[in-house]
């Protein structure tokens, strides 16, 4: 790691208090469709972190946001604990590995693929009929899907990140069968569990800028209740149409990069 991403970050009131908003704005996108790493993430670099810093601050605000929207799907039943706990428990081994293993996969070749699944998945929930606000019968058992599906986009979140929710989401309604809202309540809980997987490993690291990061967590607390509580109340009317947005917009914004080798190879 470099001597940089081991340096205290000072930060002022007024920063603190932008990015405490920022977080708030943010948790309440993640709790409803996914995406609010496409705020906060620049909001931390902006801030004075390093790249290493700024990825496991958000770790830790992300994974509050998750476990605040789980919360109060929880409370309104909407989670089936003999389903989600297996896939949670899987997802934040995953995530560990996967931050683990950061150095072993391509950087290049998940910035050319990730954008590519991602627009598949804006299509697919944009053209789609079979995203509906009720359950149906599921194509994989538990078992499988916990052994092998989530530990797979578990460990991605661990590696990578971008759009880990939006691969939750899809899986879990095309696999387990769940309708919009019940299928957003497990995925919340499962990006919590690969979040605080990941979160493991930069906390060893020395990675995560504790006033910065709680802050910001308290700010992603309170948006995840006010987000999940819309999605509750107006469900695949407000999901389905979000995570077309933000599925998009997290494919333009990866592909945005100069560095992209997609980008790169069709000589834009």
């Amino acid at each position: 790691m470099a001597e940089r991403d081991h340096e205290p970050v000072m930060v002022s009131l007024d920063i603190l208090a932008s990015l405490f908003v920022v977080a708030a704005l943010a948790g309440a996108l993640d709790a409803i469709a996914g995406g609010g790493g496409l705020i906060t993430l620049p909001a931390l670099l902006l801030a004075g972190l390093s790249p290493v810093q700024a990825l496991g601050t958000n770790k830790l605000q992300g994974a509050i946001s998750a476990l605040s929207s789980t919360s109060a799907f929880a409370r309104r039943g909407l989670i089936d604990w003999k389903t989600a706990l297996p896939v949670a428990g899987a997802s934040a081994l995953a995530g560990l590995g996967g931050a683990l293993c950061a150095s072993l996969l391509s950087p290049e070749f998940l910035r050319a693929v990730v954008p590519l699944m991602l627009i598949a998945i804006a299509l697919y929930f944009g053209l789609s009929r079979a995203i509906k606000a009720e359950d149906v019968t599921p194509r994989m058992a538990l078992i499988p899907f916990a052994c092998f599906v989530a530990p797979l986009i578990g460990f991605y979140d661990g590696i990578f990140g971008p759009g880990a929710g939006a691969f939750y989401m899809v899986a879990i309604v095309t696999l387990l069968g769940y309708g919009a809202l019940k299928a957003t309540a497990h995925t919340k809980l499962a990006n919590a569990a690969s979040n605080l997987g990941s979160l493991v490993l930069f906390t060893l690291k020395g990675a995560v800028v504790w006033p910065v990061g709680l802050v910001m967590a308290a700010g992603a607390f309170i948006g995840a209740q006010v987000g999940s509580r819309l999605a509750m109340r107006f469900g695949p009317k407000l999901i389905r149409p979000l995570l077309v947005v933000i599925s998009c917009a997290m494919a333009v914004k990866l592909l945005a990069d100069p560095a992209n080798p997609l980008r790169m190879a069709l000589g834009f």
